[in-house]
């Protein structure tokens, strides 16, 4: 007789009958038996447990029952973690796998089989649909459709509720009479809520001088949305700023011109607002904002042109932020080198969003090493390969290519005759049959279609893509068809083992498209180059396009551990990290309402000069829509009694020591940022808060 001693850790309890089976590698078990949190006897040792099954049984009507992990010990004392973290059901079992992680392809046979059949299940329940054309697919299920571990618990949701009721009172809005009125001046705004500003040292700074050119300029490094600034080193056409309407803001005493190429001028261009509509009578501007950094280091606002705006409302705003959005531009340390940000003063949003960064790719490095001894062990893994090509599908929509294509520019071609027969396809101007032939000629000799009144548009993006970026396909063919005719692409196929000696370096480093980018010369302002046909700023402008081309959005596969690495990293950080740097600042800069109101009632003027109090008094959204904002912004910025913050992993997904030790080394990390930053706070007069780790939730919840 032997005895397994198994101890089960369960939630919430249920009154239905529950079994447990304990399994061996060859399948198998022990007598079921009801009772599990005790000695179990069996007849003869099975050895070591590498499955538990777990079934529930109805007596009278169904009770969920919610099991975290069970631990086993075996009669010669070793112990096996099973971490289980699921909800039983109906009349259902469940099959938990001994918790020593394994890669797919390291299993045995029998549980990848296992795994397969589990991963085919979780994909008929999460699954990808449409909801709109142009945005990032969302899930195909209804929420109560989902499995009851996936859901809110009843504690959070019943706390979510309760904090939406209790806002009106906690916030003074059920002072706000006469809902529909507007303002009367900034102290009546003052009066409702001067008890809440009283308790926010944020607020209380901000409504004392939010008049004021430096907190305009602040609130673009370190408020509610921090990653639209960028180092100005040109000024866009559409923005025809000159020295003469800036110099009186220039106190170093040079020119604007000198100013941009000394890396003293920030732009905020909110172009992604361009054909966003507000509500029945209500305006939003997509405005562009210049910026200039003093001798003190304050960024301060010299040039903004603003202008009404309307369109197709809220889809348009998701469409336009889906054209730019790349695996690239989640990267953190890649957007800040992107956008010019890496030596800007008081940059706290930068400064911590680095330290966090660092924390969490270092975590999950280590991580990655334990698991993964070479990039072929990445390679070979079904099931994040599987994941990554799913979430690529689910953020390339279909709609994202000509879109993206369309942003190219005319001017961008290099070919001027090419240039010319594109053009004929702008607008809807009648085309003669000389316009129809030259485009033809054009188009069959890149094997695309001739013009018809249906693909006229489509065909203008197709060409245009092509002139700009397409003909490096050819080349790249050119260049296989040479490998050929020598013979070495034959070489290469029929004796693999000569790959090393031909390309040394081919086993250290899988191509991808960092791997190509690279290795590409970009232009320089430093360059000396006799080709003057194109400036400077059209080759770079060239040149992005074409990175982007290479970069190709969201990966599809993975390649390395870097990759791989990178890949968890970004996840990691957009869904804490960057989710708490825009998300919780929202009532402390929302709450004053003139600083950053939710809508306008009037248009923005058009000329200077025109703006008095009582004009913006009666553009600021009248008392009912400041309550509804108000409300909103207070509740999305609570954090819950018992929050899991970042690196708090209360479940055991992981059982293994080194596993178990990278968690404990990334704990201590986040620790050392948190004193870190709170060091900094101490000395400083507005603290920036919303990246100390302490206060950053291990993922978004609502």
């Amino acid at each position: 007789m032997s005895t397994y001693k198994v101890t089960v850790t369960i939630g919430d309890s249920a009154l239905d009958r529950v079994y447990l089976t304990l399994m061996d590698s060859e399948k198998q078990s022990s007598e079921r038996t009801e009772e599990i949190s005790l000695d179990i006897h069996v007849e003869k040792n099975i050895g070591n447990i590498v499955q538990v099954r777990l079934e529930k049984e109805n007596i009278i009507v169904n009770y969920p029952w919610f099991c975290k992990h069970i631990k086993v010990q075996t009669p010669s004392g070793d112990c096996f973690e099973f971490p289980c973290y699921c909800w039983l059901e109906d009349e259902n079992e469940v099959m938990i796998q001994e918790g020593t992680a394994r890669l797919p392809q390291d299993d045995t046979e029998s549980f990848q089989e296992h795994r397969k059949d589990q991963l085919e299940c979780r994909q008929k329940i999460f699954r990808w649909t449409e909801w709109s054309p142009g945005f990032p697919r969302s899930i195909d299920a209804k929420v109560d459709d989902l499995p009851k571990e996936v859901q809110f618990y009843g504690e959070k949701s019943s706390e979510w509720k309760l904090d939406l009721m209790k806002v009106f009172v906690e916030l003074f809005l059920d002072a706000m009479k006469g809902l529909c009125e507007p303002w009367k001046n900034f102290i009546d705004i003052e009066n409702i809520f001067g008890p809440v500003i009283k308790e926010n040292t944020v607020q209380e700074n901000l409504v004392k001088d939010w008049t004021k050119n430096y907190m305009f300029g602040y609130q673009f490094l370190n408020g509610c949305n921090p990653v639209m600034i960028k180092k100005c080193v040109q000024l866009p056409d559409k923005f025809p700023v000159t020295h003469e309407m800036v110099q009186g803001s220039l106190k170093r005493g040079h020119t604007l011109q000198e100013e941009l190429q000394a890396g003293n001028i920030y732009i905020v261009d909110y172009e992604i607002l361009k054909g966003v509509a507000a509500s029945k009578e209500r305006y939003l501007t997509a405005p562009i904002c210049l910026l200039y950094k003093n001798e003190s280091d304050q960024m301060l606002p010299i040039a903004i042109q603003v202008g009404s705006i309307s369109g197709a409302g809220m889809g348009t705003l998701i469409k336009n932020a889906m054209k730019t959005l790349t695996l690239k531009s989640l990267c953190l340390p890649e957007d800040i080198k992107a956008r010019g940000m890496e030596d800007v003063p008081k940059y706290y949003y930068r400064d911590d969003g680095m330290m966090i960064w660092e924390a969490i790719h270092s975590f999950v490095s280590a991580v990655v090493k334990i698991y993964y001894d070479s990039n072929k062990a990445v390679q070979k893994d079904v099931e994040i390969q599987g994941f990554v090509k799913d979430v690529a599908f689910g953020m390339n929509n279909s709609n994202r290519r000509p879109t993206k294509t369309a942003t190219i520019q005319l001017q961008d071609c290099p070919d001027l005759d090419h240039r010319q027969t594109i053009q004929l396809l702008e607008g809807d101007a009648e085309l003669t049959e000389q316009d129809k032939k030259a485009i033809l000629d054009l188009a069959m000799s890149w094997d695309l279609p001739g013009v018809t009144n249906d693909n006229r548009h489509w065909l203008f993006n197709r060409l245009l893509y092509h002139a700009v970026l397409g003909r490096t396909v050819r080349q790249i063919k050119q260049f296989r068809r040479g490998l050929k005719d020598t013979k070495v692409w034959s070489l290469l196929q029929e004796r693999p083992d000569v790959v090393p000696l031909m390309f040394p370096r081919q086993s250290e480093a899988a191509c991808c498209p960092q791997t190509i980018l690279n290795k590409i010369a970009w232009p320089a302002k430093e360059e000396d180059d006799d080709d003057d046909t194109y400036s400077l700023p059209v080759k770079c402008r060239i040149a992005e396009y074409l990175r982007r081309f290479i970069e190709n959005d969201f990966p599809k596969s993975l390649n390395s551990r870097e990759q791989l690495v990178e890949y968890l990293t970004v996840v990691i950080f957009t869904a804490s990290a960057q989710h708490a740097a825009v998300n919780f600042g929202q009532f402390d800069w929302y709450g004053w309402i003139p600083n950053s109101p939710s809508t306008m009632r009037k248009p923005p003027p058009q000329q200077k000069g025109q703006v008095d109090m009582k004009y913006i008094m009666e553009c600021l959204p009248d008392r009912g829509c400041s309550r509804e904002v108000l409300g909103t912004v207070w509740a999305l910025t609570r954090t819950e009694k018992n929050e899991q913050f970042l690196g708090m992993y209360p479940d055991m997904y992981f059982t293994e020591q080194p596993a178990m030790e990278a968690i404990k080394t990334f704990r201590n990390k986040l620790e050392e940022v948190t004193k870190i930053i709170k060091s900094r706070n101490e000395e400083l007069p507005l603290p920036y808060w919303y990246l100390s780790p302490d206060k950053i939730p291990n993922s978004v919840a609502i």
